[in-house]
């Protein structure tokens, strides 16, 4: 890879942090703000949120397609300046519709901005080399939640939830935007080893769809992924109901993006020692222990911490494994269109999962919610021993 492919990656992740950050880790991040200001229930706020989700989940195939047509970085720059500006609409609304309706154009905002755009982006400029940049972008986008997490708590406590969400946009006003459009001109410089630019063909996503394959990589992705939305989104509530005081479990809250990185680490370091399939198995295991630790946690920091290891390294791994499959999988022709195919379900998973969660905390309070998120993971087990059978 060559040196301005290089920085064009590191800028790419420094756009995948501040912009996973600003537009998804937000609402986790100022709950607590928001609830005690905006006069809106905690299933009234979360219902954003999610459309916000279902909305990137419908989009995903469509800015496939436009990555495969070369596209992908008006996507990553456009985008995100779209998403800074619905943060500074969000920030100014007075009545719940206008609050749901903005979450669903800042939707638009992740599909178009984050991962499934940059991954396909990578993968059509870089082709077989795009792992190691994968891998540098998951790295770097880790810290986002620890980014998040203490930014939003400071800005509610100082300016209250309108003043928190303008912080969110001026961060992706000023590090984003530029962070993404210098990332793509230097990576274009590059050749792109990637397969051609072409229109997908017709049949070509139903095709995929006849494999049991797809299903399943759907399914298990799915389920980490509505795992891990619930408990990010619901991190302050859930690790106060355990026993954490706020500023332990602001702290715990922050960790999970470390572990992120150290789990991307880990894969990084094993290399081509280390399956994809195996690897799946294993972080499926590892997010059921995720939840086991805050069922039994009452108090003890030590068990919140192993929680915030376990779900942090399982779902930074999976952030990689995922287009890494599905390459491995399906194949590298028409990947934007595939790849996008296969968001849908993790997508539409994780979009249901705050409005979801709510509901489950309303109806059974937090210990309700954890079993849940064990019996996604235990789901997620059971699919990848099932790909296991398939080779992969």
């Amino acid at each position: 890879m060559a040196r301005a492919e290089r920085l064009g990656v590191w800028l790419l992740a420094i756009g995948q942090t501040l912009g996973f950050a600003s537009l998804v880790y937000v609402f986790g991040a100022i709950l607590l703000a928001l609830e005690s200001g905006s006069g809106w229930s905690r299933a009234e706020l979360s219902l954003g949120p999610t459309l916000a989700l279902l909305t990137q989940a419908l989009l995903a195939p469509y800015s496939g397609r436009l990555v495969d047509r070369g596209l992908g970085g008006l996507l990553l720059g456009g985008a995100a300046a779209l998403g800074a500006a619905c943060l500074i609409a969000l920030s100014q609304v007075t009545h719940l519709g206008l609050w749901l309706g903005l979450w669903v154009v800042i939707g638009a905002a992740q599909a178009a901005s984050l991962y499934e755009t940059c991954f396909s982006f990578l993968t059509r400029r870089l082709g077989r080399d795009a792992r190691p940049a994968i891998i540098r972008v998951t790295l770097v986008a880790g810290f986002a939640s620890t980014l998040a997490f203490p930014i939003g708590a400071w800005s509610g406590a100082e300016f209250g939830w309108r003043g928190a969400l303008v912080t969110f946009a001026i961060l992706q006003v000023l590090i984003t935007v530029p962070a993404n459009v210098a990332g793509v001109a230097l990576l274009r410089r590059g050749e792109r080893r990637g397969a051609p630019l072409v229109e997908t063909p017709k049949g070509a996503i139903r095709a995929a769809l006849r494999r049991p394959e797809f299903w399943a990589l759907a399914g298990l992705f799915g389920l980490m992924m509505g795992n891990h939305t619930m408990l990010f989104t619901f991190a302050l509530p859930v690790l106060t109901d355990r026993g954490a005081a706020p500023g332990l479990a602001v702290l715990v809250a922050s960790s999970v993006g470390p572990m992120q990185v150290a789990g991307r680490v880990a894969l990084m370091l094993g290399g081509a020692r280390i399956h994809a399939g195996a690897a799946a198995r294993a972080i499926a295991l590892v997010m059921c222990a995720a939840s086991v630790a805050l069922l039994v946690a009452s108090g003890e920091a030590w068990l919140l911490f192993l929680y915030a290891v376990c779900q942090g390294s399982s779902i930074g791994i999976a952030s990689i494994l995922r287009p890494l499959l599905t390459a491995e999988a399906l194949g590298y022709e028409n990947f934007g269109a595939l790849s996008g195919a296969l968001a849908i379900a993790p997508l539409t998973a994780g979009a249901a999962a705050p409005f979801l969660g709510a509901l489950l905390i309303g109806a059974g309070g937090v210990t309700l919610l954890l079993s849940v998120t064990l019996l996604l993971a235990l789901g997620a087990v059971a699919l990848a021993l099932w790909l296991r059978t398939r080779g992969i």
